[in-house]
């Protein structure tokens, strides 16, 4: 077994056993590999963002949230190729970039034979020309969505006018190839877009945002044909056509 197939194979000894742990030992009597091999490779899934944990002393040792994890997919070799490709040319200022890159990793590692050689193949005819980036504010916004928590915003707008904002917000839109932060913004009273690009600074507060309907903050705007990715579509498939106020 290689060790690819074997750090595959560690994840889900561990989520069978779960949520009781396993210890080294045991681990590799298991997969016959010296105690130092499972070590190593345990480490690689921590650093890697598998929810993987050591507890110390008796009757420890290690295991999973499998609530955390996913179980086995299998993909053909051209489905395979097509994730990879497109995670990987994921725009680094586009939200989660970060997670895009280590989930095509992860795809990628995972792939040999036939189907590495395909998306290996295809990359090298893929370029893109990258967006300025500004990681600080895409994390910021990133973890104001997940928390619902509030933003404070520096905005330059189309006409150059710099202004700063406190939002609460609500959602994402991509439109041309632009992301933008949809969210109630309590200078204006009202649901607004933030052009991701535009925005110059953007820093995490500790205040809790009130709920907002994405679908009521984005009605009557510029984007009224605007509609959900087909990719995300089996994640919520009854999420109505949405639109947004653009700037």
């Amino acid at each position: 077994m290689n060790r690819t197939a074997r750090l595959y194979a560690l994840v889900e000894e561990l989520r069978a056993a779960a949520p009781q742990p396993l210890t080294v030992a045991a681990l590799a009597a298991r997969f016959e590999v010296s105690t130092r091999t499972v070590q190593r490779d345990l480490q690689a899934l921590m650093e890697t963002g598998v929810p993987v944990r050591t507890t110390p002393g008796r009757g420890g040792g290690w295991s999973i949230d499998p609530a955390m994890t996913l179980p086995p997919i299998h993909f053909t070799a051209e489905e395979a190729s097509a994730l990879a490709v497109a995670l990987a040319a994921t725009d680094g200022f586009a939200p989660y970039a970060g997670a895009a890159r280590t989930a095509a990793q992860k795809i990628v590692a995972s792939m040999t034979g036939p189907a590495s050689a395909a998306a290996q193949e295809l990359a090298t005819r893929i370029v893109a020309l990258p967006a300025p980036s500004d990681a600080t504010v895409r994390t910021a916004v990133e973890q104001a969505l997940t928390t619902n928590t509030v933003l404070r915003l520096s905005y330059t707008d189309a006409a150059g006018r710099e202004s700063n904002r406190m939002v609460e917000p609500a959602g994402l839109l991509t439109a041309d190839g632009r992301w933008y932060l949809i969210a109630w913004c309590r200078t204006r009273l009202a649901g607004r877009g933030f052009r991701l690009d535009r925005v110059t600074a953007a820093t995490l507060t500790t205040e809790q945002a009130h709920p907002h309907n994405l679908t009521e903050l984005l009605r009557g705007s510029a984007a009224a044909g605007a509609v959900q990715p087909a990719t995300l579509a089996p994640l919520t498939p009854r999420l109505e056509k949405q639109r947004a106020p653009l700037r």
